[in-house]
């Protein structure tokens, strides 16, 4: 088979060579959907606030304080939470926020938008400047697939910071 697999060569005896056009034969995708729960019974996400508490109540607590860690929340049209994804945990200072995993895990769950959260140790909510910019550029690719980027959240234990509110993108 060529590396474009348009043709086919097949050895009919020793030294002859049937040529076969094999364009007729497509490679079919196949999708499926089938999720384990009913999105009414999901929690809704309709504010940062919302969003912080629905996030603190899942983060490991024990760690907020020590370990920066980054994680994904997958929302349908109605900002249902599809579910939530562990992204990174990092060391004292920075953690992961890889843009080609985040939109990956988002098309798998069939996510219309997405909210971004990490933790500052610190406690300090400013974003720093990374935080900026790779929530601009998570932004842009987002918005080339059709995904809406609601939020990216910066949460310690006492409170968090919305990028969006604070109109960083």
């Amino acid at each position: 088979m060529s590396i474009f697999g348009i043709f086919v060569l097949r050895k009919k005896n020793k030294n002859r060579y049937n040529m076969t056009n094999d364009l007729y034969n497509v490679c079919e995708v196949q999708l499926s959907y089938r999720p384990h729960f009913k999105a009414q019974e999901r929690p809704q996400i309709s504010t940062s606030k919302v969003a912080h508490q629905f996030l603190l109540n899942t983060w490991d607590l024990s760690l907020i304080n020590y370990l920066e860690q980054a994680k994904l929340v997958l929302l349908n049209r109605n900002n249902r939470v599809l579910g939530l994804f562990d992204l990174s945990k990092g060391g004292a200072s920075q953690t992961v926020l890889d843009i080609t995993v985040i939109l990956t895990v988002a098309l798998k769950s069939a996510a219309s938008s997405i909210i971004v959260a990490h933790n500052h140790p610190s406690g300090n909510l400013q974003p720093s400047s990374a935080d900026i910019n790779i929530t601009k550029r998570l932004d842009e690719a987002c918005k080339l697939i059709g995904i809406c980027l609601h939020d990216h959240l910066v949460i310690s234990e006492d409170g968090y910071l919305s990028l969006a509110e604070e109109n960083y993108f």
